[in-house]
């Protein structure tokens, strides 16, 4: 059994490590050691929770724990790359749900020894905690639905939706106020089953296209339940963890509207969803080519760019673009990869990806660094992205895309577009650079056209 100096020390300990975890994930050389660390000081946090002295029984602890362990372990084995937006989403439901237990566990049996405004910090804490922590559960559970599509993408229009939800949040503001006169469990757990409510259809409301920003948020809202929890626990190292994860969702919530173009608060209030076309008509028509053709026209490039998409993900095909690109800069060409901060439908998806199959981190580019040598490409490979290199967003005023920051792709000298078919991207928004004449349709599977490709290059 540790002493609460050891377990203060170990907590100190943890949260260093958690901070310098953030800080390693910055960039690809040092997200290894950065993981790392995170598991360490998790793991720290874990051994001093159960070892402290607030600890009197380990008949229910260890089992759960043991429990939860295999879970987890299953769960992150079997799930894909293709699947970690909406296991991100799922995991938010738990940190939600653990909040709404805590607090209302701490209602039914508040700490011994409070008096005077010790209470009423108290009620506050349980009640901000619960709330927020409830809109954190099934915002999170709607948002997994889209993700993976058990749920449609578009958003669920009722009439004066924010009317309805700003009658809720008034209407939890005063179950508040009630609960601080009077701390009843039954105002606790109507204002419960209201926010449950009201994170559902927050989400619902928002579109599909608007998801990563959603799931960025949800993270937010997950780090500062935590924190609320740690509050009423007392628990510095929850605070500090919560409040960490919290400021970092916030964050990463703005890095994502700033490179959609899009405003926070038109978000929440409601997003793309609805609109299934550009402003404008889009003329001409899809020229479709084949593997021989691009595995020509490769031959004759000297600058290539490669843009990976979502649709590189599904097809797994990540290993079938590094051999090709092992290939073509054997032969000396230039080969690099352009990245655009929501592609994959999180921010860093990609560059897992083509980490994981060993893609050199010096050629993977963010759109910043690589938007300016479009022009100067000989040949842009286009695998499953829609709408990260849509000229819609500069050319067409009237598209719900305009105005995002995007790929310049269609300043190459060619551009050649992988897709399975002529469908719209995951915003159901028209795509313009389809119809360029420079652009070329390799139809099928990212995977399947990559290995034909391969096989056509020389080793």
């Amino acid at each position: 059994m540790m002493s609460s100096n050891i377990v203060t020390a170990v907590y100190i300990a943890a949260s260093v490590l958690f901070i310098l975890s953030l800080g390693g994930l910055s960039n690809q050389e040092s997200a290894k050691r950065a993981v790392w660390f995170g598991i360490v000081g998790m793991a720290l946090a874990v051994a001093a929770t159960i070892f402290g002295p607030e600890v009197k029984s380990y008949d229910w602890l260890v089992p759960m724990i043991v429990i939860g362990s295999i879970i987890g372990f299953i769960v992150a084995r079997r799930v894909e790359m293709t699947g970690m937006p909406q296991l991100v989403a799922a995991l938010h439901t738990f940190v939600g749900l653990a909040a709404v237990f805590i607090g209302i566990n701490s209602a039914i049996s508040p700490p011994a020894g409070l008096s005077g405004a010790e209470i009423i910090i108290h009620e506050v804490e349980v009640f901000v905690g619960v709330f927020i922590g409830a809109v954190t559960t099934t915002g999170s559970i709607i948002a997994y639905g889209k993700l993976s599509g058990v749920l449609g993408g578009k958003p669920l229009t009722l009439p004066g939706r924010n009317i309805l939800n700003l009658i809720a949040v008034l209407i939890c503001v005063v179950l508040g106020a009630m609960y601080l006169n009077d701390p009843n469990i039954s105002t606790l757990y109507v204002m419960t089953a209201i926010a449950l409510i009201f994170g559902a259809h927050l989400v619902m409301a928002i579109g599909g296209a608007d998801m990563p920003v959603v799931v960025s948020m949800l993270n937010s809202y997950s780090g500062w339940a935590a924190a609320a929890t740690g509050f009423l626990l007392g628990n510095d190292l929850l605070i500090v963890t919560g409040a960490l994860v919290g400021s970092s969702g916030a964050i990463l919530s703005y890095i994502m509207c700033r490179a959609m173009n899009r405003n926070f608060l038109s978000v929440i209030l409601g997003g793309w969803g609805t609109v299934t076309a550009s402003a404008q008509d889009v003329e001409g028509e899809m020229i479709a080519t084949d593997v021989a053709s691009v595995a020509a026209d490769l031959q004759d490039a000297d600058d290539i760019i490669i843009v990976p998409g979502y649709g590189m993900a599904v097809a797994q095909a990540q290993s079938a673009v590094s051999e090709i690109t092992r290939r073509l800069r054997a032969q000396g060409k230039s080969v690099r990869f352009a990245i655009h901060p929501v592609a994959g439908r999180l921010p860093g998806h990609m560059n897992v990806l083509l980490a994981e199959a060993k893609v050199p981190y010096d050629i993977v580019l963010e759109m910043d660094e690589i938007n300016d040598d479009f022009p100067n490409a000989d040949i842009v490979i286009i695998l499953g992205a829609n709408d990260i290199v849509n000229p819609a967003a500069q050319d067409d005023p009237g598209s719900p895309i305009a105005g995002m920051p995007v790929l310049e792709v269609w300043k190459a000298r060619q551009v050649i577009i992988s897709k399975r078919g002529q469908g719209r991207g995951y915003s159901g928004i028209e795509n313009p650079l389809f119809f360029k004449d420079n652009s070329r349709m390799l139809y099928g599977d990212a995977k399947a056209t990559l290995d034909q490709l391969l096989s056509s290059l020389p080793n």
